[in-house]
């Protein structure tokens, strides 16, 4: 006969070697920089710096949006509990705008990440509209929101099909 084990109640919970205990992350705890001025004293040097000047020109360079750049700092400050996402937030403006005032004095093109993509909406719009045109929907204008006309029913048999007047 096979004997039965009884089960261990010391086990570890499933998923427990992939916590930490309060107050182990940078972001649990007390933040270094409480103030956007603080903040900001601890960002300039940085993007002063001959180093990180090369880098983010180079990143600039490719095609990266200054919004894109600026919010990857900011966050990456957040999780290594430099400052609350608050702040993060509230320097994300003054960031980019000193970014795009240092590519401006080296004469680097960028890309500030403001604009929508036109191109991409009207992509949109004429899949959409030949979708539409493929379900038998005529007439419509993207302009005249209220002039959409169907495609009549030439054929109305059926057990719910409803007699013309």
């Amino acid at each position: 006969m096979a004997t039965i084990e009884e089960p261990s109640i010391d086990a570890p919970i499933p998923g427990m070697g992939m916590t930490h205990e309060l107050g182990a992350r940078p972001w649990q705890n007390a933040y270094q920089f409480t103030t956007i001025e603080e903040a900001l004293d601890f960002y300039i040097p940085r993007l002063s710096s001959e180093e990180v000047r090369r880098k983010l020109f180079d990143v600039l360079e490719m095609g990266i949006p200054v919004t894109s750049v600026a919010n990857s700092m900011q966050l990456s400050a957040v999780m290594e509990g430099k400052h609350s996402v608050d702040v993060g937030m509230l320097i994300i403006p003054i960031l980019m705008e000193f970014i795009m005032l240092m590519a401006d004095e080296v004469g680097i093109e960028y890309d500030d990440g403001m604009k929508k993509d036109k191109g991409l909406r009207e992509s949109s719009i004429d899949l959409a509209m030949s979708r539409l045109e493929q379900a038998g929907i005529k007439g419509l204008d993207p302009d005249k929101k209220d002039t959409v006309e169907t495609k009549e029913e030439e054929d109305t048999k059926g057990l719910m099909a409803r007699r013309k007047a």
